[in-house]
């Protein structure tokens, strides 16, 4: 007997007949229930389509020009066909039997208009054939294998995707699902037990294997429809980090349900109805401050491995990282402490999701200056998320947080300048010091902390996105900072190291116009003339007493000035300074400085690297100018030939030395310790050491030294001799040169400080800043090089130049990079980023080859043949020296 609800009573349709109001009502039920029937199918036409690839019906998600709109635009659209009596499609053989992926939108059946009004229709068709679960409001991995194999029983997976649909669409229910079991407490365990002892045998056992496992969370296909409550006291640790999924189920029940394509659709349908209802609530109601369990909603929806596969990244995946990227920072932080205990292959997915969407948006759309990347809220959102997996990587690797340098005693000391500069809106810069990532400080831990990370950092470089980065316009939004823009550098993890050295390039300029801008207002108030440059003038051979006296009253009197742009002049010399003028003064400088005639260096013949000298006669004021020199250098964008061991840039990064440290600086001691800790007999007996050590000053004598207090009486054991090599490691690469690097450290960072080098450089990064690449790639450079005057890289003689030049041997190779360029160093990325051009300078001639060092330039006469233009060449890079006007 056919019937319907009124009021919550049932209204059998012989009443209707009875009672002619109960028949409008019963008709008017009908007829809303066909017209809502019919918007839901509008709507699962245009969010999943009919099945039938070839469909022409361009309202249906299966056409193939159908563009994928979000479940709101859906739903409007839905209703405009229905007004419109718009096609509708028949499903195909392939869709038949499943339904939405969102069941609390639709019909429990399709009930036709016309058997209604026919009265024909019998009860159960109003009664579903098969239990949808439409009280299941949260899942657990034990009833999603139910349903899954209530479904296969039937081969009908529509029960299942209705609920996925649901539960995956809904915060609410993904926040309650797949929760951890709950530890009994052992008054808990006696309760169960005494209430055993009235049940049957089979009970019993079932009981007792309960009670002595672990009991799960209540089922929430109660008849009370309502999902289990989960307060704190049930989230279980997960190392140090404490969450209530239980991330192992969740990743077993993805296994099981990816492989069906029909479900699969259900999540990422699910996905995208998702994602703009969280970000709402985690933007406008705070909804994690409420509910730290928040967070699960993130924790199941990452472990989906199908993330980065086409048809997420196009919608459902930007939307799901807007909305993660407006976690509040404690949740960030947290999501990256837990992330950081999956292991490598697990970030590496991680990582490979996010680049896989930047990468995805950024070669499928044409960004330019005029359409900037930094104005891509997806490419913004994926970056941010993956900010949360880098940390995580560092968090998860090989970590160092105890050995940090202390902070220089005395503050670098600010100019007199500083009351006219803030008089005329010119305020120092970063006052408070330099730029620190809010998620970095929240963690408690540097980049520079992780010794090796999970994965390489360089797995999370993106290059399609530094190519179209616009590095001016990145930079002013880096120092704007402001909400509304975006800057990829406050991500340094994402850029490579040409773009950052580009970043850095723009800081140093526009700090170099700064400072010549207050020069100049500085003459106005004064009446006096200023130099807007640092000038200095030198003596070839007299380098060091007059570089290093000028630069030593600067320091002293007004330590801004190292700041202004460096100008060079050699006495006697006609050579203006464009920039190689100065490239060839600081090789001279550090030539000399290095020399192990002077002493302030001692050089390691075997690894062929330089290291502070403990017992050298110089003054710590000769260690702070050399430190000077080489912020300088960074500061004027030119390469040294330094050769310094990594841990001297850890140091430079506030890390002390530590063992490890070893192997690069000081490899024979290193090994002679490694020994030491791997040896398998009696330490005390066998090598009879203590915990006073032996050092040599520079005439060979010996000086004794204790570790520890009384450490001649203290012999090494196997017990203490982890503590031996720690002491003696500390000594080495700290205690011994205390005073030396904390001078040359201060030097460095009167030029650096303001600098963003520590925020955006790693401790590598700043070996490759300050000394170039050691890989002379003459390929790329060919590739890159430029011609003018009339040569071509057709011509006969650019032909001759480069098989000559390809010809040569390393050394001479150098020679030549250091006659065109002024430096025998490749730049950072590489000489494919060298912008050199070769020019014509006149017909053949005995006239050598000439260079602008400045603009890396060669004036190359047309020699007459393949023989004299290589004995020309090699004459002029061999004997090279000084500067001239041509």
């Amino acid at each position: 007997m056919l019937s319907l609800l009124e009021n919550d009573k049932l209204v059998s349709a012989s009443a209707c007949n009875q009672n002619p109001g109960y028949a409008v009502v019963f008709f008017i039920f009908f007829i809303r229930a066909a017209a809502k029937h019919l918007i839901e199918r509008y709507y699962h036409q245009l969010t999943e389509g009919c099945g039938n690839e070839a469909c022409t019906n361009e309202a249906c998600g299966s056409s193939p020009g159908f563009r994928r709109m979000d479940n709101n635009a859906a739903a409007i659209k839905a209703l405009e066909l229905y007004k419109n009596n718009a096609k509708l499609c028949d499903p195909h053989p392939s869709k038949k039997g499943a339904s939405s992926a969102f069941p609390e939108n639709s019909a429990k059946g399709a009930h036709n208009f016309s058997a209604c009004s026919n009265g024909k229709m019998n009860h159960k068709d109003l009664t579903p054939t098969r239990e949808d679960f439409r009280d299941l409001n949260y899942l657990t991995e034990e009833k999603v294998y139910e349903i899954l194999a209530l479904c296969g029983e039937t081969e009908d997976f529509s029960p299942l995707i209705r609920v996925i649909g649901r539960v995956f669409s809904s915060a609410e229910s993904l926040v309650q699902s797949f929760r951890k079991a709950k530890q009994h407490t052992k008054e808990e365990l006696k309760s169960l037990q005494a209430k055993d002892e009235d049940k049957d045998e089979d009970e019993k056992e079932t009981a007792s294997g309960s009670a002595t496992a672990m009991e799960v969370e209540p089922d929430a296909a109660s008849s009370s429809g309502e999902g289990a409550s989960h307060d704190g006291n049930n989230i279980q640790k997960v190392g140090p980090v404490e969450v209530s999924v239980d991330i192992e189920a969740v990743r077993r029940v993805y296994d099981r349900l990816l492989s069906n394509e029909k479900i699969e659709a259900a999540f990422l349908n699910a996905l995208v109805y998702l994602s703009p209802n969280v970000e709402c609530d985690l933007t406008y109601h705070n909804v994690y401050a409420a509910d730290p369990n928040y967070l699960n909603v993130f924790i199941i929806v990452m472990e989906n491995c199908n993330l980065h596969s086409p048809e997420y990244l196009e919608i459902a995946l930007p939307q799901f990282c807007k909305a993660m990227s407006k976690l509040p920072l404690p949740a960030l932080a947290k999501l990256a402490r837990l992330w950081s205990q999956y292991g490598a292959d697990q970030i590496r997915r991680l990582v490979e999701t996010f680049q896989q969407l930047i990468t995805y948006t950024v070669i499928s759309n044409e960004f330019n200056n005029d359409n900037l990347v930094n104005e891509d809220d997806g490419v913004v959102a994926a970056t941010k998320c993956l900010k949360i997996v880098y940390y995580a990587n560092v968090l998860g690797g090989d970590l160092d947080t105890d050995h940090n340098e202390e902070e220089d005693d005395e503050p670098i000391p600010e100019s007199s300048e500083l009351t006219l500069q803030e008089l005329l809106g010119e305020e120092r810069r970063n006052k408070k010091g330099p730029r620190v990532d809010p998620l970095e400080m929240e963690l408690g831990i540097r980049t520079s902390d992780c010794r090796k990370p999970l994965i390489p950092f360089e797995e999370f470089v993106n290059e399609p996105l530094n190519d179209v980065l616009e590095m001016d316009k990145d930079y002013t939004f880096f120092k704007v900072e402001t909400e509304s823009k975006f800057s990829f550098m406050t991500c340094p993890f994402i850029l490579n190291a040409v773009t950052k050295n580009l970043g850095l390039y723009y800081d140093n300029r526009i700090r170099m116009y700064s400072e010549r801008r207050i020069t100049a207002l500085y003459s106005l108030v004064q009446g006096q003339q200023l130099n807007p440059y640092l000038r200095l003038k030198v003596r070839r051979d007299h380098i060091i007493d007059d570089a290093l006296v000028r630069l030593e009253m600067i320091a002293m009197e007004n330590p801004a000035d190292l700041k202004k742009q460096l100008y060079v002049e050699f006495e006697g010399e006609q050579g203006v300074d464009e920039g190689g003028v100065s490239k060839e003064f600081f090789q001279l400088v550090v030539e000399e400085i290095f020399n192990p005639d002077i002493g302030m260096f001692t050089y390691d013949e075997s690894t062929k690297l330089f290291w502070f000298n403990p017992s050298s006669f110089e003054n710590e004021g000769q260690f702070t100018l050399i430190g000077i020199v080489l912020g300088l250098a960074i500061y004027n964008n030119c390469i040294l030939d330094v050769h310094f061991p990594m841990v001297v840039y850890r140091k430079l990064m506030g890390k002390k030395g530590t063992f490890r440290d070893l192997a690069d600086s000081h490899p024979v001691l290193y090994q002679s310790l490694k020994e030491l800790m791997e040896y398998e007999g009696n330490v005390e007996e066998d090598m009879m050491i203590t915990f006073q050590i032996s050092q040599t000053d520079l005439f060979g004598n010996p000086l004794m030294y204790d570790l520890k207090e009384g450490g001649d009486k203290i012999p090494v054991t196997n017990d203490n001799r982890k503590e031996f090599v720690a002491l003696y490691a500390e000594y080495m690469l700290n205690k011994s040169v205390e005073k030396q690097f904390k001078a040359f450290r201060r030097g460095f960072h009167m030029v650096t400080n303001e600098s963003p080098l520590k925020y955006l450089f790693r401790p590598e990064e700043i070996e490759l800043l300050i000394c170039g690449s050691r890989n002379l790639d003459f390929q790329a450079l060919e590739e890159t090089t430029e011609y003018d005057g009339g040569y071509n890289r057709d011509c006969r003689i650019i032909k001759d130049f480069w098989e000559t030049v390809h010809s040569f041997g390393q050394e001479q190779k150098r020679l030549f990079l250091q006659f065109t360029t002024g430096t025998d160093r490749a730049p950072v990325g590489g000489l494919g980023k060298l912008k050199m051009i070769i020019a014509k300078n006149g017909p053949d001639s005995d006239r050598l080859p000439t260079s602008h060092t400045c603009f890396n330039v060669l004036l190359l006469p047309e020699y007459s043949t393949k023989e004299k233009l290589r004995e020309r060449l090699l004459k002029a890079i061999t004997y090279a020296k000084g500067f001239g006007m041509l």
